[in-house]
């Protein structure tokens, strides 16, 4: 049985930036992928936004480290000439009675350490972008958009040439703890078994069933995963604005339907905001007239049958319907009891502004915990 000091299972963006960072680290690393390229799932199904970090409560693990990770990824983008701009972002009210969640997002903002948030009346939003009809709006300055695949590619990129290793179309299948580390089962063409010191479970839509192989099925530590499917509608034609777009966020939490851009000026509506028991990304053409009607709240001026059907991605949660967004969890031996594990639980939007952020933390606990470190 072979053994290696350092396994990852998970080729997205947060699995690919704990790669490098333990690769740069001196540690042998093994990365298992279960589909046949990089990033092809969570991480390949998003917006791409780079986000500042406004959204979520002060204090939380999300806001932490989206605000470190947003800081990260511009200076990585920037050192490794991955594509990106920062574009900005405008959150906006359509009428006074919206002001209130603006005023609130700001506060919270401020709580988590973005202080450079600018509120427009109606008439500096129509300077700033002329199509849009709006009572108010946030300008977001630190907000922008990002290649996602050059992303990884250039993560991966480092990653190997720190030695790591990486193996497609091999999902795990099974793990389990001796006195000697863990013992892991691979499925796929070539199936292996292994042993190693230390997995990092970056499975994403799969993390909790990752962790339950480890931890077993009924473990308290292991969380019942959950299922948001948001679809995404294209413009068929070329959007007159320069900035993203979001409406005033709702009571619910949900960020609403949002105007974005990808690095070549076309615009992308989304995401919806469905629960689902499976994985599904087909989208529907008749969910069109819902995402025109919202639009339209904040662009009057959409061409009628514009959109096209676009993409969908679905997010990796921890918590259901009847309950508040959970944090990300970054689960050790402290949390956890098993020595050599590192759960990652949860980790949807901002997981791509934090990927970096968050493989600095994994690197830290991998370093410091009991059971985790180098031999």
């Amino acid at each position: 049985m072979e053994t290696v000091d350092c396994v990852v299972v998970g080729a997205g963006v947060v699995g690919l930036a704990c790669a490098r960072a333990l690769a740069r680290e001196g540690r042998e690393v093994l990365v298992l992928e279960a589909e046949s390229a990089i990033g092809t799932v969570t991480s390949a199904r998003n917006s791409e936004v780079i986000h500042a970090g406004l959204y979520y409560p002060p204090g939380s693990r999300k806001a932490r480290l989206c605000v470190q990770g947003r800081d990260l990824l511009y200076a990585y983008c920037a050192e490794r000439h991955v594509d990106h701009r920062r574009c900005g972002k405008l959150v906006v009210a359509s009428g006074p009675e919206e002001v209130p969640a603006l005023q609130a997002l700001q506060a919270r903002a401020r709580a988590n350490g973005v202080d450079d948030l600018q509120w427009l009346d109606s008439a500096a939003v129509q300077a700033l972008e002329p199509a849009l009809a709006v009572h108010a709006a946030l300008l977001s300055p630190s907000t922008g958009i990002v290649d996602s695949h050059g992303l990884m590619q250039a993560l991966w990129a480092d990653a190997e040439a720190a030695g790591a290793i990486l193996v497609l179309r091999t999902p795990l299948v099974a793990a389990q703890a001796d006195a000697e580390g863990l013992v892991l089962q691979t499925g796929g063409r070539d199936p292996m078994r292994l042993r190693t010191q230390l997995l990092i479970n970056a499975a994403g839509l799969q993390a909790c069933q990752v962790a339950a192989q480890v931890l077993g099925p009924d473990s308290p530590h292991v969380p019942r995963p959950h299922y948001a499917k948001g679809a995404y509608f294209s413009l068929s034609s070329r959007a007159p604005f320069s900035h993203l777009i979001y409406p005033a966020p709702s009571d619910s939490g949900h960020l609403g339907v949002h105007l974005t851009l990808d690095l070549g000026g076309q615009a992308r509506f989304g995401p919806s905001f469905r629960w689902v028991d499976e994985i599904d990304y087909s989208v529907s053409p008749e969910e069109a007239a819902g995402f025109e009607d919202a639009i339209r709240h904040y662009w009057p001026g959409l061409p009628a049958g514009s959109l096209q059907a676009a993409y969908a991605g679905v997010r990796p949660r921890i918590s259901g319907p009847d309950a508040p967004a959970a944090d990300f969890r970054i689960d050790g031996p402290a949390q956890h009891g098993q020595a050599g594990l590192i759960n990652l639980l949860g980790i949807e939007s901002p997981g791509l502004t934090a990927a970096l952020a968050i493989a600095a933390e994994v690197a830290t606990l991998a370093a410091s915990a009991p059971g985790l470190s180098p031999t």
